[in-house]
C-alpha cells in the first residue's frame, strides 16, 4: 500500500481516544485500521496527566496500526476544551501593480491584516478560516486569485486556544515518535462529517456531544461563523443517575445507553428496569420514568446553555436548517425530538456522509464523527504529494501560508 494514500485521524476526547486510519481510493476513503479505549490524563478535553494521556494515546495507535498493517508516522489530532475560542475579524489591502491583478500573495497579505488584532498571551491561533472576500465592495467571493481590482477585503473566523493545552496535546503525540501533519478544531472535522453542503450554506448550528464537553458552532454560507465550547456533556448525564439511583459509574452509563430517554412523557408509569445496587452485587427494581426524570433536566441545562450562547452571539434566527446533533451523546433517545420541541427548530442525529467505506459499524455511528470528519478533513485540504508535517507554535506567517496553499489548490 502506497504510504501517500494513507491519512489517519487521532481523536484524543475526554472519555475515549480513536485513532482511525483511511485508505485513499479515488474519491472516496475506506477505513482500514481503527483503535480506540478509555481517555485516561484529561479533564474537559485538556491534557492534565501526559504520561497517563501519552499510554491511553499509544494503545489506540498500536490497535490501528495492527488493524490496517501500517506503521503510523503522522496524524491529523482533533483539539476542543473548554481553552477554545473564536472571534470573527475582518482585513483590507490594496492591489497597486499595474494589472490590479489578485495574487496568491494577496491574500496571504488581507489575512495578515484580518488576524492582526490584540490576542491573550497564553493564546495562539488553530484556524484562520476566510468566510468570504470582497473586491471593490463586492462581496460573498470565495476565491479571489486571478480577479482584478484596487481593494481587497476578507471577513474571517479566527480559533485560537491555549498555548499551554495545544503544546500538551502535541508533546503527548510527538512523544510516541508521531508527526502532527495539522491540529485541527473538532467541531470543524466533525462538520465535514455530518453536515450537508446545503445546511451550511443555509444556516445551520452543529453540537457535538462528547463525554467531557459539547463543541457547538454555527455554519452560514458554506463556512463556519461562531464556535464554543461547554462544559456540559455525556459525563454529567451518567453522574446524575449514578447520584439520583444510587448505582455505580459503569452501571449508570450502561442504562443511559440502553434504557434512557430525554422524553419523560415517552415513558409509562408502570415501566422499571433492573439496575446494579452500590457497595455489593445486589439488583433492584427502579421506576424508568424516574430514569428519565434525572436525565430530561440535564439534558434541558445542555441544551439551554447551547442555544443561550448561539443566542448571544447573534446567530439565533440565522440558522434555518435547524440543528444537527452527534457525537456519542446524540444517541441518546428522544435527544433530537427533545431540542426540536422545545426550540421551535428542525433537529438531526448527523449522518455519515455518503464516499466514507469500510468498517461498517465504525461509518455508521455518530460516535466517531470526529474521527471520520479529521480523515474528511486530511483529504479536502491537503495535496498529499507534498506533505509536510507542521507542528503547533511555528510562525504564524507560515501557516497563513500552508493554510491558503490548501485552499488555492482546492
Amino acid at each position: 500500500m502506497r504510504q501517500e494514500k494513507v491519512v489517519v485521524a487521532l481523536d484524543v476526547g475526554t472519555t475515549k481516544i480513536v485513532a482511525l486510519v483511511g485508505n485513499l481510493i479515488g474519491g472516496s476513503i475506506e477505513i482500514i485500521g481503527m483503535g480506540k479505549g478509555p481517555s485516561h490524563g484529561l479533564e474537559k478535553g485538556v491534557v492534565v496527566d501526559i504520561g497517563r494521556t501519552v499510554s491511553s494515546i499509544r494503545k489506540a495507535i498500536e490497535e490501528a496500526e495492527t488493524m490496517a498493517d501500517i506503521k503510523i508516522s503522522s496524524v491529523y489530532v482533533g483539539i476542543a476544551g473548554k481553552h477554545i475560542s473564536s472571534i470573527n475579524n475582518s482585513g483590507t489591502v490594496s492591489i497597486n501593480r499595474p494589472s490590479r491583478t489578485i495574487l496568491a500573495d494577496d491574500l496571504r497579505r488581507v489575512v495578515e491584516t484580518a488576524q492582526a488584532l490584540q490576542l491573550p498571551q497564553e493564546s495562539e491561533v488553530i484556524h484562520i478560516i476566510p468566510r468570504q472576500y470582497i473586491v471593490d465592495g463586492q462581496d460573498g467571493i470565495t476565491d479571489p486569485v486571478g480577479m482584478t481590482g484596487t481593494r481587497l477585503e476578507v471577513d474571517v473566523h479566527i480559533v485560537t486556544g491555549s498555548i499551554t493545552a495545544v503544546h500538551n496535546l502535541a508533546r503527548c503525540v510527538e512523544s510516541l515518535g508521531i508527526g502532527i501533519e495539522q491540529i485541527v478544531l473538532e467541531p470543524l472535522a466533525s462538520s465535514m462529517a455530518v453536515l450537508s453542503s446545503a445546511e451550511k450554506e443555509l444556516g445551520a448550528i452543529l453540537m457535538d456531544i462528547g463525554g467531557g464537553t459539547a463543541d457547538i458552532s454555527v455554519f452560514r454560507g458554506g463556512d463556519i461563523w461562531f464556535s464554543k465550547v461547554i462544559s456540559i456533556a455525556g459525563e454529567h448525564i451518567t453522574n446524575d443517575i449514578t447520584v439520583g439511583l444510587q448505582t455505580p459509574v459503569e452501571e449508570a452509563e450502561r442504562i443511559k445507553k440502553t434504557a434512557g430517554t430525554a422524553l419523560v412523557d415517552s415513558v409509562g408509569d408502570d415501566e422499571t428496569i433492573e439496575v446494579a445496587t452500590i457497595g455489593g452485587d445486589g439488583r433492584k427494581i427502579v421506576s424508568k420514568k424516574k430514569l428519565s426524570k434525572i436525565i430530561e433536566p440535564r439534558v434541558e441545562e445542555l441544551f439551554d446553555l447551547a442555544m443561550q450562547e448561539v443566542e448571544d452571539a447573534g446567530y439565533r434566527d440565522l440558522v434555518p436548517a435547524g440543528l444537527v446533533i452527534t457525537g456519542g451523546t446524540s444517541l441518546l433517545h428522544g435527544i433530537a425530538e427533545f431540542a426540536a420541541d422545545r426550540y421551535g427548530i428542525p433537529a438531526r442525529r448527523g449522518n455519515i456522509p455518503e464516499g466514507i467505506h469500510g468498517l461498517s459499524d465504525i461509518v455508521e455511528s455518530p460516535i466517531y464523527a470526529t474521527s471520520i470528519g479529521l480523515l474528511k478533513y486530511a483529504v479536502e485540504s491537503r495535496d498529499f504529494k507534498r506533505q509536510r508535517h507542521k507542528k503547533p507554535g511555528g510562525s504564524l506567517i507560515t501557516k497563513l501560508f500552508d493554510w491558503f496553499r490548501r485552499i488555492i489548490r482546492g
